[in-house]
């Protein structure tokens, strides 16, 4: 959407908006997962992070008419192309004094081995990652109307300083938060109201103490695992750059509202590994094959580490399991029908994963009838919960779910 800024124009065409609006304008520019799309204005840059086509994206942006207002339109559609030039190399200059993107020197871009072509490159900082995940959080919350966020409420109680009403026995190594009126109670109904020591005055004895509880409110680890296998971007769909957007907003929720909580990111394909969060931006599809049980199982090493009351794991994926790591390392593929090996061997991880009491909620964007099934299964072992949903509707069903959850008790 264009914002209406009421400031008076003063000829500063790389000051007439705020970054955040560019940033915003070149979102699937900046996430691009490897998926052509010909609608797209950014198709012609083959994925490819460098500061040349930073500059041709700049450029189709301020062409737009998207960031500019009327009257600052109007002069840049005067400037010439020396004058255009000069402008994307000042925008470019304060996306990096504010920490939006870091440039690289020519032939040390991220990727694969040989794809140093002597070009510039860039990458997106935290920080500009950590707004592209706030405003992937607003648009996927902004449906679901306005929610009151907080930490994972249980069933159970704790001494504590937010109190709830009730009061416990003090117990040592509680929080001395005293309930003053329970435990001069206990020393009245001990002693009674006439009897007194020296002075008048009540012996107060360590069992009479009381102290006020609070909700006990639980921590979570989750880990995020996200298929990249390349049928992701096949079929005429980009299934994988909604599923990074919400990957984002995810951890932008939990590290904004759930401060207790931990989120794990894990890319599984013919094999598996776990990458920083804020290399999400830069991920893109990968081999064919879709390892699932790699997945599971580099997964629950994470969440073993992790001393959390909750403990699940969030697949995002659209295909069947069809890869499997054996014993000597090898890759074993097979990507016609459902390979009874394979799916034997996925759903013993499955049951790992329920000994361990991790859940499994599975996100899927596919409908074939084999696959719900096997999904619905993982689902039922794992007291998870399966959901069958397009990339457009994968957000909310996502958000809904965390944190309908957290107001859930702990069993």
């Amino acid at each position: 959407m264009k914002r209406i800024r009421y400031t008076k124009f003063t000829g500063d065409l790389a000051s007439s908006f705020g970054l955040e609006d560019l940033m915003q304008a070149l979102s699937d520019f900046l996430l691009d997962s490897g998926f052509q799309d010909p609608l797209s204005r950014f198709q012609d840059f083959d994925g490819e992070q460098t500061m040349e086509n930073l500059r041709e994206a700049i450029r189709q942006a301020l062409e737009s008419g998207e960031l500019l207002d009327d009257e600052a339109q109007e002069k840049f559609d005067e400037l010439d192309e020396e004058q255009v030039e000069e402008l994307v190399d000042q925008i470019i200059q304060k996306m990096q004094e504010q920490n939006f993107i870091n440039a690289e020197e020519p032939g040390a871009g991220q990727g694969e081995a040989g794809d140093g072509d002597g070009q510039a490159k860039f990458e997106v900082t935290d920080k500009g990652m950590d707004f592209l995940g706030y405003k992937a959080l607003r648009e996927l919350l902004g449906p679901l109307g306005r929610s009151s966020l907080g930490k994972h409420d249980t069933r159970h109680e704790a001494a504590g300083v937010e109190t709830n009403g009730s009061s416990k026995q003090y117990e040592f190594g509680d929080t001395l938060n005293l309930d003053i009126t329970a435990t001069l109670s206990n020393v009245f109904a001990r002693e009674g109201i006439e009897n007194g020591g020296i002075n008048g005055l009540k012996n107060i004895q360590y069992s009479d103490l009381q102290v006020q509880q609070s909700d006990y409110q639980s921590s979570c680890a989750t880990v995020v695992l996200l298929d990249c296998s390349h049928s992701m971007i096949l079929y005429g769909e980009d299934r994988f750059t909604p599923a990074k957007r919400v990957a984002m907003a995810l951890s932008h929720l939990i590290r904004t509202q759930f401060p207790g909580d931990t989120i794990s990111l894990v890319l599984f394909h013919d094999s598996a590994e776990e990458i920083p969060i804020g290399q999400l931006p830069r991920v893109k599809v990968g081999p064919h094959y879709t390892n699932t049980r790699e997945g599971l199982r580099v997964a629950q090493r994470i969440l073993q580490r992790s001393n959390k009351d909750m403990k699940q794991i969030v697949m995002i994926t659209d295909g069947k399991p069809s890869a499997l790591t054996l014993p000597d390392g090898r890759i074993y593929k097979n990507a016609f029908g459902l390979d009874p090996l394979v799916i034997s061997e996925t759903l013993e991880e499955v049951s790992r994963c329920k000994r361990s009491n991790i859940m499994i909620n599975t996100f899927m964007l596919a409908q074939d009838f084999a696959l719900m099934q096997f999904v619905q299964q993982v689902s039922a072992m794992c007291r998870g919960k399966a959901y069958f949903t397009t990339p457009e509707k994968l957000g909310s069903y996502l958000l809904m779910d965390f944190m309908n959850r957290r107001m859930k008790t702990v069993n």
